[in-house]
């Protein structure tokens, strides 16, 4: 596959997937006000994750349109990195905000795993900070990538365990169609981590990646909102 070919393909896919969200997000919104009070938590807190997705996202996929069209990747890598950043940001409060919704569905605590969990993301939002990220490089250095996606790990994994361990307790299919499509995502973007500096045609299994998130919102649409709760 040809350069030009993958970048068609990148912006295209792209535009379909943002465009996919920002309309789950929409219809969210417009039906959030017709679910009775007292059953809004978990839907508004999906709500809130999907919109931070796709804000980031737009963030990290308009920056990437705006350099492809202002000279290159390789011109723009600043904008490039900012966009990187900002998608980074949003996907970390992303998972924090799906440990809240395990909480709240399964009846759990505030304990010292839910603590611990919600400290792993704290932690690589600080890591983050750091300037050893070198947000405005076109690509990321390895370790620092390695670094920062560890927490992101723990944290996306250990969700997932717990949506589909509480979700075959409780035989609530719902959750564990939730952490089927988180492992389904964590596999094809930790081959991504590892290895796409070293073979950048790896980078393309982030569409199967994204489609996982796709299918995740979806599904809470379908789960939450497409029955109204009056």
């Amino acid at each position: 596959m040809n350069g030009d070919m993958q970048t068609l393909m990148e912006i295209g896919f792209n535009l379909i997937y943002l465009t996919f969200i920002w309309i789950i997000v929409a219809l969210m919104t417009r039906k959030i006000g017709k679910i009775v009070t007292e059953e809004r938590r978990i839907p508004q807190r999906f709500r809130l994750a999907f919109f931070l997705l796709a804000l980031g996202d737009t963030g990290h996929v308009g920056f990437r349109i705006l350099a492809y069209i202002s000279g290159g990747l390789e011109a723009n890598s600043t904008l490039v990195g900012l966009g990187a950043l900002s998608t980074s940001i949003t996907i970390t409060f992303f998972y924090m905000i799906l440990l809240d919704i395990w909480r709240i569905q399964f009846n759990k605590d505030k304990d010292l795993l839910y603590y611990g969990l919600m400290l792993i993301g704290i932690i690589r939002l600080i890591i983050m900070i750091f300037p050893q990220n070198e947000w405005g490089n076109l690509v990321a250095p390895y370790d620092w990538a390695l670094i920062r996606n560890v927490p992101l790990t723990i944290i996306g994994v250990a969700i997932a365990f717990l949506m589909l361990r509480d979700g075959f307790n409780n035989q609530d299919s719902r959750y564990k169609n939730f952490g089927y499509c988180i492992v389904i995502s964590f596999t094809f973007y930790i081959p991504v981590i590892l290895l796409v500096q070293t073979f950048p045609l790896i980078g393309m299994l982030m569409i199967p990646k994204t489609m996982a998130y796709m299918v995740m919102a979806f599904l809470a649409y379908k789960y939450y909102y497409k029955t109204e709760i009056r």
